[in-house]
Parts: structure tokens; sequence; C-alpha cells
């Protein structure tokens, strides 16, 4: 399946349910499946093709994402630009990644015209939200831009090894190298996604952390339930408390840090968390004793993945039966592991001459499957190195004990981890 076919998933099982929404604009499943189509063949009008990269570069919110579903409809590869990272960075993985269209949120207006001095490959800017407004450029808006463009883009014919999406690394080892993520890993990541976390009636995803990431990855398994996206643009304890209880959200992705400052916030006992289904904590460890509160507070319905840009999220998964479990007098380490391999994933540990040890022995965490990444972008030697011995090495020191739990222990090379992402120091 391409990438674009879970949407189409939903939309066919759920034509008049809302399927994006920011608390302003709403868009049901029917009228956002046509605005797909528009922007696709509006790309496509503009010489966008299979292999184009179109970048997305806003907070969350509809419109921004609607422009990622048309770019995946037009057969172009997605490159995600983090909202929160420094310009420069920015910049960087653009020119890096050979973009050819940029669609832009106007929060963004005051630095496209230096992107587009700088990055010369781009051919064409797009706000999403409103009528550009950087002098020299005539950006229009992405209503006005696509709203001519009538019928159905072709379909796409199949192909597992497209790249759909052309992430980037958090950096360890300086600056962010490009993750070429076909539509054969992305389908692997909804297997994975939806074995581990089933659904019998369609979800509702409350997307606080950047859809550029995470929250965006986990967004193409639900809306292939027919799942409403939910998107919040500012990451504010109490708000977030009142979106679920307002809204009955049943999925939700947020990194330790920010479970931590609603854990104690005053009012987080005052809301009303029993539609969670899925608390899903991922991106850095959490401490046990935080995450028994967490537990305490909002229901059993923590779970946790573990993945990175070249292996996206699902390499392993700890349900909500493994942290009940966890809780149990003798088993409280467990709540420091993150969980088991995944159906679909073999996890080993490895030392430093590509033996794989045994039960309990520290080494090198290395996965294989066809969850990890294609290869980096235009970068054969860093491709080369990832992959020695055969299997994908993600850089993290583990073990994994006698019962199958994975433990991260330690970095090979130094690294920060703020708010869920990656940092050289």
């Amino acid at each position: 399946m391409n990438l674009i076919d879970f949407f189409d998933g939903g939309a066919n099982l759920y034509p008049t349910r809302t399927c994006l929404t920011d608390g302003g604009l709403s868009l049901n499943f029917r009228d956002t499946q046509a605005y797909t189509h528009r922007i696709a063949l509006a790309l496509q009008a503009n010489g966008i093709t299979e292999g184009s990269k179109v970048a997305v570069y806003s907070p969350n919110d509809v419109m921004g994402f609607l422009s990622m579903l048309g770019t995946l409809r037009a057969g172009a590869t997605w490159v995600p630009i983090n909202a929160k990272n420094v310009l420069d960075e920015n910049i960087y993985i653009l020119q890096n990644t050979d973009v050819a269209w940029l669609f832009y949120h106007s929060n963004f207006e005051s630095v496209v015209a230096e992107i587009h001095a700088k990055v010369p490959s781009i051919r064409g800017v797009i706000c999403v939200d409103k009528p550009g407004q950087s002098e020299g450029i005539d950006s229009g808006s992405l209503a006005s831009w696509c709203q001519t463009f009538d019928g159905e883009a072709e379909p796409l014919p199949e192909n597992p090894d497209r790249i759909a999406m052309l992430g980037a690394t958090g950096g360890t080892t300086g600056k962010p190298k490009g993750v070429c993520l076909t539509d054969r890993v992305l389908e692997v990541l909804t297997a994975c996604y939806l074995t581990h976390m089933p659904c019998d009636q369609p979800p509702v995803h409350l997307l606080v952390a950047p859809m550029t990431h995470a929250a965006g990855g986990t967004a193409f398994p639900l809306l292939a339930l027919g799942g409403t996206q939910l998107f919040m643009t500012e990451t504010e304890p109490e708000a977030i408390m009142q979106m679920i209880e307002r809204h009955q959200v049943t999925h939700l992705f947020l990194p330790p840090t920010v479970i931590y400052v609603m854990l104690a916030h005053p009012k987080v006992r005052d809301y009303d968390y029993s539609s969670l289904k899925y608390f899903l904590y991922a991106a850095a460890p959490m401490s046990g004793n935080k995450l028994r509160q967490a537990i305490e507070v909002f229901g059993p319905v923590m779970v946790q993945s573990y993945g990175q840009a070249e292996a996206p999220m699902m390499c392993t998964f700890m349900s909500t039966k493994d942290h009940l479990e966890a809780l149990k007098p003798g088993n409280e380490h467990r709540l420091l592991s993150c969980g088991k391999a995944s159906p679909f994933v073999r996890v080993a540990i490895m030392d430093d001459e590509g033996n794989l040890l045994g039960a309990n022995a520290q080494g090198e965490i290395v996965v294989r499957s066809s969850l990890v990444m294609a290869g980096y972008y235009n970068n054969p030697n860093a491709t080369e190195e990832s992959r020695a011995h055969g299997w994908h090495h993600t850089g993290d020191i583990g073990l994994i004990d006698d019962a199958g739990f994975v433990f991260i222990v330690d970095r090979k090379k130094d690294m920060i981890i703020t708010g869920g992402f990656n940092v050289f120091p």
C-alpha cells in the first residue's frame, strides 16, 4: 500500500466523519479527500512528479497537514520541516534534500524570502493558511492556488520502494542526515502500530507533539480507522487536559517531559480521562515513579514504543498489560524497559566485533526489519556504516533480559535529549 492509501481507507469507511480539526477549521473525510486531489493536481501541473521533494514547514495545523496529504497523493516525497528547529538547521535540511516545492505556514512568513534565496532548488512556495506576503515572492494561498483544479489525481502505481518521506536525523554527529522512508517502511510502521494498539471504534487523536515526528506518524494508522485528527499548536498542560475531556480523546502521544509537567499541575486530577485508550510516551526515558503516578492519574492506558528516524517508532513496544505487570512486587525494574520486540522487527544486542550477545549482556541495540530506512539520502558511506554486519545499528547501548524486555542504558555517542528531540552537544 502507498501511504495515502491508509487515509483513503478511512475516507471510504467514514466519509462524513470529522477528519481534521483545530477548533476553528474542521473538515470531514470526504472534503479532505477532495482537497488532497486538488493539491495533487496543482502540484503535478507545476511539474512536481514522483521523486520530487516537497517540504511542509508548519506547526500542527489543518492546512499544513492537508498539504502533506496532497503531496503524498501526487506521488512526491514529503520532507517534514520541524517548526521548532532553528532557521539555519531547517535551511540546511532543505538544501540537503533538494526540495523543489515549499508549503509554509504564515508563522514563518518573515523567513521565506531568506529560505528561497538560500535554497535555489525551490521552484515554488505556497502559504498554507492565508495569502503569502513575502516581498518579491508571489506565493498565494493554498486555497486559491488549487481551487480551479477539479477531478481526481491518477492512482499511484504500486511501488513499495518509493520514497514517501524524507526525514532528518536528530543529529548525534553534527549535521542532520536525510532519512529515506519508503512506502514499505511506513506500511510496516502502520502494521506494528495497529497490532499493538487495536481499536474497535473510530479513534480521536490529539496531536500536541509536532506532526513532523511521532505524532504525525501516529496519524496514518488512525486515519485508516476513520480517526479524527485534533491539532494543538501549544503545549499547555491544562489545555491538553481540557481537550482530552471535551473531545473524548482516545489516542495521545507525548514525550515524558510534557507528561511530568502535566502530573505536576494542580488541576491534573480535576478532568475526566476515561475516554483514553492509549497514552503513548516515547523519545526519552521516563522515571519509574512518574510512570506509576501517570497510571494512577490517567488510568491503565500508558504504553511505550522505541524507535528512531531510521527505524521509526515501533522497534519495541511495552503494552498496557506490561505496565500493569511491572507494578507488581519483583517486577518494578521493568518500568525502566522500553518493552519487547515488535512482531515485525528482530531486535538483538551486538558487540563491537559484530557478535550477537546473549541475555542480560550489554552492547549496541541492533535491528532487522522492513521498518528500517532505505538509506541516508545521497550518503552511501553513512548508509553502509549503519548496516555493518547485516543489522541496522541504532547507536543505543542496551540489554535484553531473560523475559525479552529491552533496556536502554547508554548512548554510543554523546547526545542530549530535550523535549523528546536529540541535540548534538
